[in-house]
């Protein structure tokens, strides 16, 4: 049976219909989301492991001193990737209060409340409405 973290930081981020569940455990700087590395999760992209590292650069922290572990359901990339990066600055946080300034000066401990405006009935979508004809 595969060993346990013995002490991690668990924190809850979330973006548009993602949510991300994160451990931050010390270790060697391995990304797992979904039981997968990152890498082969997100197709490489460099745009998106740019995104997670967020919350490390802005503290000048060394990424490859924790592992993190996320398991992030709903949504595309870019919302898990968000609610990851989200997740990160929250156990960075939660592990120690004296980084919490920073985190909140630098926008990564707010979460973006921006959702899908829901349908409207009688429009084709949420405000789209149907062609108007004069005559």
């Amino acid at each position: 049976m595969a060993e346990k973290a013995a002490h991690y930081h668990y924190a809850l981020g979330r973006r548009k219909s993602s949510t991300a569940r994160v451990r931050l455990m010390n270790g060697k700087g391995k990304i797992t989301v979904n039981g997968k590395d990152a890498n082969e999760y997100f197709a490489d992209s460099k745009a998106i492991m740019h995104e997670l590292m967020k919350p490390f650069v802005v503290l000048e922290m060394e990424a490859n001193k924790y592992d993190i572990s996320a398991v992030v359901s709903g949504g595309g990339h870019a919302g898990q990737s968000d609610a990851i990066r989200l997740g990160i600055a929250k156990a960075l946080a939660v592990m120690n209060e004296d980084l919490r300034g920073t985190l909140r000066r630098a926008d990564l401990l707010g979460r973006d409340q921006r959702e899908k405006e829901r349908k409207k009935f009688g429009l084709k979508g949420a405000r789209k409405q149907r062609q108007f004809t004069k005559r």
